[in-house]
């Protein structure tokens, strides 16, 4: 089982223990209101089976992991990737409204950047992020992510058509020291 550990948190494979955190985070405006509109609980766990499952580099569904505080083991947030194509994956994170602003984000992420590029075999992080989410490009371009451009009306959220931010960061600038590996 994957665990990522830092110096304030515990990341964890997602278990069935973890459903009303995660329907929790779905089911919170202020967490969703640039991810999703609001879902049934039906809908919600339908993106929660998947997470379920054992993950590989190779799998099709998140590798979703549960931040927790290492000391309280209190859930936090949701962190994680997806590959999405060859050496190429995609990483995500959410985090309960009380978590906002502590720097969760930004330590979690770290993490799986760590775990992709190195155990993952990744070369390439991508993340797409709804525009006008001030909050997760800050912690992506704190990370190192660059913005790579933006793509016009790509997300419908809201019953309105919002433009996505898409960020990028290869394996040799999360490791400078490294020459083109």
């Amino acid at each position: 089982m994957i665990t990522l550990t830092t110096a304030r948190l515990s990341c964890t494979a997602l278990t069935e223990a973890d459903w009303p955190f995660f329907l929790s985070l779905y089911q919170d405006p202020a967490v969703m209101r640039f991810v999703t509109d609001q879902l049934s609980e039906a809908e919600v766990r339908q993106a929660f089976e998947p997470r379920l499952q054992p993950w590989a580099p190779d799998a099709e569904h998140w590798l979703c992991l549960v931040v927790r505080d290492r000391e309280s083991q209190q859930p936090l947030g949701l962190t994680g990737l997806i590959q999405r194509e060859a050496s190429v994956a995609e990483v995500g994170f959410i985090f309960a409204s009380a978590a906002h602003g502590k720097g969760y984000g930004t330590e979690s992420l770290r993490a799986v950047c760590e775990f992709a590029f190195t155990q993952g075999e990744m070369r390439r992080l991508v993340a797409t992020v709804t525009a006008g989410n001030q909050a997760s490009r800050h912690v992506l371009e704190k990370m190192g992510f660059v913005l790579e451009g933006e793509l016009r009306e790509s997300y419908l959220l809201g019953g309105k058509w919002h433009n996505d931010w898409v960020f990028g960061l290869l394996k040799r600038e999360f490791f400078p020291s490294l020459s083109g590996g």
